[in-house]
């Protein structure tokens, strides 16, 4: 089970650089204007919470998520300029190389946490009666 992990691993990091290269490469303004449609698809549906098949429907939930985005992916990859993509893949992996801040993190998500009972109070604690 471990090896399977660290075979999935690279992979996982490929496909999370690959969705942010379309993404980049959907913006360039080199990118001709099917090619840009479709990167941004794929990077929306790749990214979306959204499925077209939910995911709590047996196996075809997954399957889809398994096909569509990889497939979508490796069209829109071979579709790119050479020039586009190299770009895009460039600055996909100098923002995943970024250094994370955690304080901006807890900080935000604080902000979240006092709103969320901020509202709870307001509706159920007597603010709204």
């Amino acid at each position: 089970m471990l090896s399977l992990l660290q075979k999935l691993r690279p992979w996982a990091k490929r496909l999370r650089t690959d969705i942010l290269s379309i993404y980049f490469a959907a913006r360039d303004p080199r990118t001709p204007w099917a090619v840009r449609l479709l990167a941004l698809a794929v990077a929306a549906y790749a990214l979306s919470p959204i499925d077209l098949i939910p995911d709590f429907i047996p196996v075809l939930g997954y399957l889809d998520d398994l096909l569509l985005v990889p497939l979508g992916l490796w069209l829109v990859l071979r579709l790119l300029p050479p020039p586009v993509l190299a770009d895009a893949r460039s600055r996909a992996q100098a923002l995943l190389e970024r250094p994370r801040s955690w304080i901006a993190a807890a900080f935000i998500l604080t902000l979240w946490c006092v709103l969320a009972a901020s509202l709870l109070w307001y509706f159920w604690g007597g603010g709204a009666g």
